[in-house]
């Protein structure tokens, strides 16, 4: 962060200062919104959540070595007071960014990969200049401002995620740092139900390129139709990526090895070079790729790009975390959130992974998904059920759809000589993530592999914690 005075902080975000504030102390931060993150120097933010309301936890976090806290009511403590707490992070956050205009910054967003594309993109402009970007997904009108806030004066990049939860929201969070590189990956079906369609989920990722300026770039799937039409929204120039001749930056000759793990040549305008990820799933070449050609746009040579992407491994927890046990067993985590789209993915990792092997899943029901629920959960079910699992275990409430969708799948597997493994497929269903390990712990031999995958608010990485004997975090 860029130090600021408290006064200055009162300034940019209208307002007032409290509690005997010292108008000259400096914040030289980290800004957080956890007490417990606090360190000499920080901003602490107040919000008033459903359980939590961080304005009781003012004091504690001066005491932890706070300059002040942001705040929308009076605390006991050296305070900024400003009528709304987002609203003033955010313009923060947008003030910050406008005094550097030396900081290149790149938007990423899709309904699928975002994480995974913005880690390899970070990895990648670190090897030209200063980065940074955010810790896992911090991607929404919080964690967005949160990471921008990181940036100094010696930042030269910003690669930063962009979440849409409405019509609106990614124009909102480009208003806070202006990007120049816009990466668009995909529309899936997340989120499905607050948008109402695919064709309005493209139309709020297409507000990221929107917000480009004539001297940017966006960088979009040519694979993905409502993706490339995304072209005719900008002023920038646009640079394609994807499997097909047209892409410019292009992925060839893939191959996927028993682990799950691809191998390509990354074709670009200027030559070729070999690609070899560390990365588990084969949808790991389009998020290579996407950060590829923005990396290209920034001048990284082909062969540097090919080398980062070849060494980079997973940077944000639960998200295709492959780990075998002592035993033999092997655990992918991919447990940090999931919609139809991951959620195929992951089962074709699973297939390759675990071929030759007995394979089982525990997953649970998708949410946000609108009147099309029943219907996908179900497609879920038949999805997994159809899987060739011994054996597979539904978490948490709404299961219904996906347990008929999952014994519906494997009876017809079944009847037609499919492979379900070692004759009728088990299929559990359980209250949480806990039930799930319980549950598994049981089913589980040397040598199998599991997948555990779900919606964010089912927390089924405590599954895999508890299936390799560490402590849930």
């Amino acid at each position: 962060m860029i130090p600021l005075p408290l006064a200055r902080i009162a300034e940019m975000t209208s307002g007032a200062l409290s509690g005997m504030a010292d108008p000259r102390a400096v914040v030289r931060g980290p800004v957080v919104i956890d007490s417990r993150d606090v360190r000499p120097g920080s901003l602490f933010v107040a919000f008033k959540g459903a359980r939590v309301d961080g304005h009781d936890y003012a004091a504690q976090a001066v005491r932890a070595g706070a300059v002040a806290v942001l705040a929308s009511r009076p605390v006991d403590a050296p305070a900024v007071i400003v009528p709304d707490t987002a609203a003033a992070l955010a313009a923060l956050a947008t003030a910050q960014a406008a005094s550097l205009p030396e900081a290149t910054v790149i938007g990423v967003t899709g309904s699928a990969g975002k994480t995974t594309t913005k880690d390899l993109l970070a990895r990648l402009t670190a090897r030209i200049g200063p980065t940074i970007a955010p810790v896992g997904s911090y991607n929404n009108e919080i964690g967005h401002p949160l990471t921008v806030l990181k940036a100094d004066l010696d930042t030269r990049y910003m690669v930063l995620e962009l979440s849409a939860r409405n019509i609106g929201h990614i124009k909102e969070l480009t208003r806070i740092a202006p990007p120049r590189i816009g990466v668009v990956l995909n529309v899936g079906t997340a989120h499905l139900g607050v948008f109402g369609g695919k064709e309005a989920i493209a139309r709020a990722k297409g507000e990221l390129v929107e917000a480009l300026p004539q001297t940017g770039v966006a960088v979009l799937n040519a694979d993905d139709p409502l993706v490339r039409e995304m072209a005719s929204r900008t002023r920038a120039r646009v640079t394609l990526f994807g499997r097909g001749p047209e892409a410019a930056i292009r992925a060839e000759a893939v191959t996927i090895d028993q682990r799950g793990r691809a191998s390509f040549t990354l074709r670009t305008p200027s030559g070729a070079a070999s690609v070899n990820l560390k990365l588990y799933g084969e949808h790991a070449v389009e998020n290579s790729l996407a950060a590829a050609a923005a990396a290209y746009e920034l001048g990284l040579p082909v062969a540097v790009i090919a080398e980062e992407l070849s060494e980079a491994t997973p940077r944000s927890r639960w998200r295709m975390e492959v780990t075998d046990r002592p035993d033999g067993v092997t655990v992918i985590n991919d447990a940090y959130n999931a919609n139809p789209d991951s959620m195929r993915a992951a089962f074709q990792a699973l297939g390759v992974l675990g071929a030759g092997r007995r394979r089982f899943a525990v997953i649970a029901a998708l949410r946000e998904l609108g009147d099309d629920s029943p219907e996908l959960n179900a497609e879920l079910g038949r999805l997994a059920g159809g899987a060739g699992l011994s054996g597979l275990i539904v978490a948490g409430p709404d299961a219904t759809p996906v347990l008929e969708g999952a014994f519906g799948a494997a009876r017809a597997a079944r009847s037609n000589g499919g492979p379900v493994a070692e004759g009728d497929l088990p299929i559990a269903h359980v209250e949480d993530a806990r039930a799930a390990a319980a549950e598994l712990s049981g089913w589980l031999r040397p040598g199998d592999v599991v997948l555990i995958k779900g919606p964010r608010a089912m927390g089924l990485e405590t599954t895999a914690e508890l299936l390799l004997g560490g402590a849930p975090q």
